[in-house]
This record gives structure tokens, C-alpha cells and sequence, in this order.
């Protein structure tokens, strides 16, 4: 269960991360040094090595990339955030439809995989829970959100994990609490996309005073006291 922004909100209602080749072939001395020499031609053995060569010239591409953000304990229990990146639609997931009735654009799927304690988070909403379609490796539309999350009370209560997908110039976040210390958290990308997130955990019984995200240089960007 989340408190998040009502674009991530909506979607997730819905819709409940070469080697050179190396040519062989026969000596042309060897050939013109025997008169019964038949034309040329590579050995077999040849030409499986540079069969196999070519083929690893031609990297394969996965179609699922999964990134960890962070992980550790808060209130004893183990956590952890990643990014999950389908560069095509998986099999049985349908693209949402908007309050317009139209559907959803998209050709790729980003999902947020989050865990408290072994449980994911919104795992009652289904496989497809906490993903949002994309298109393609560079989608603006998947930054400039933030959310709080939990498995209680729609992330208000318990423990918590607090999950921003910020924009390309915020390096790391830092999550102010109310008994005086700080959660710093540094954004991990998706490695081959612009997908990104930093994710901090928040105890049980601590109010949030106020979130800061700051740049390389250590300059702050944003400052948001509405979360608690």
C-alpha cells in the first residue's frame, strides 16, 4: 500500500538493467608447396572458431533488467527496493486505460519491486502492481515522483520505505526525521536506461520533517515537508 503522487496512484490502480573476431583460414604457402594441392579452404576447426567468434561479437541484449536501489533492516526486518526494467510488454499485462477512456502509451514496463520483512509491498494488487508503462530507455514520464510506502495503512503507519524516482541531476536524497537524524540515499540507475530511484527507510513511530534532494555538487534541489 502506498501514499505517492496521484499520476503513480492511478496507474497502479489500474493496472493493479564483444569480443574481436579472429580470422582463420588456410596458409596460401601450404597450398602452393604441394602440386596436388586442391583451391584453398579453411579447415573445420577453423571455421567453428571463427563461427563462435562472430557470434560473440553480437551481445545479448536482456529483455528483463532488474536493479537493487537500496536494502538494510529497519525495526528488525530486512528491506529492499529495485527497479525492474521489461524492454517489451511481458506476457499477461494488459496497458492500463485513462480516466479518458483512451489507453495508456507505452512499449516497455518499469516496475518498482519493494520489500518489508520478505512481504512486497502491494503484492494484493497482483503481479503487475507498482509498474508503469514506458516507452523505451529514456521516458521522461517515469521521473519527478516520490512516494511513501508501507504494508499498513496505506504507508502511515509501521515501517516504512520513502522511494523517489528524481530527475537526472539529483545524486542523493536525504530524509529528515523527527527525533533529529537523517537517512541519506544515493540514486542507483538501471544500467543501459535514464530509470533511476533513491529509497530510504523510515521506522515505526517516526514523522518525517522534511525530505531534501541534493546535487553532485552537493547543492539542494528540492525541499518537501508535506510527508510525515
Amino acid at each position: 500500500m502506498a501514499l505517492s503522487f496521484a499520476r503513480k496512484a492511478a496507474m497502479a490502480a489500474v493496472a493493479v538493467a564483444a569480443l574481436g573476431g579472429v580470422s582463420f583460414g588456410a596458409s596460401a604457402s601450404e597450398a602452393a608447396s604441394s602440386p596436388a594441392a586442391h583451391p584453398a579452404s579453411a579447415p573445420a576447426s577453423a571455421v567453428a572458431k571463427r563461427s563462435a567468434s562472430a557470434h560473440r561479437q553480437v551481445p545479448q541484449v536482456p529483455q528483463v533488467v532488474t536493479q537493487v536501489i537500496g536494502r538494510g533492516r529497519v525495526d528488525g526486518h530486512r528491506w529492499s527496493v529495485a527497479l525492474e526494467f521489461h524492454r517489451t510488454l511481458p506476457k499477461g499485462y494488459t496497458l492500463p486505460t485513462l480516466p479518458d477512456g483512451s489507453t495508456a502509451p507505452g512499449t516497455s514496463l518499469l516496475c518498482q519491486r519493494m520489500y518489508i520483512g520478505g512481504v512486497r509491498i502491494d503484492h494484493q494488487g497482483g503481479r503487475w502492481a507498482d509498474c508503469q508503462p514506458v516507452t523505451g530507455t529514456q521516458d521522461p514520464r517515469a521521473s519527478g515522483e516520490m512516494g511513501l510506502w508501507g504494508l499498513h495503512d496505506k504507508g502511515l503507519s509501521g515501517s516504512r520505505l520513502m522511494v523517489s524516482n528524481p530527475e537526472a541531476d539529483v545524486a542523493y536524497g536525504v530524509v529528515s526525521l523527527s527525533d533529529g537524524t537523517q537517512v541519506k540515499a544515493t540514486t542507483v540507475a538501471v544500467p543501459g536506461t535514464t530509470y533511476r530511484a533513491w529509497a530510504a527507510p523510515i521506522p515505526d513511530g517516526r514523522t518525517i520533517t522534511a525530505v531534501d534532494q541534493y546535487d553532485t555538487h552537493h547543492n539542494r534541489l528540492t525541499h518537501d515537508t508535506n510527508w510525515h
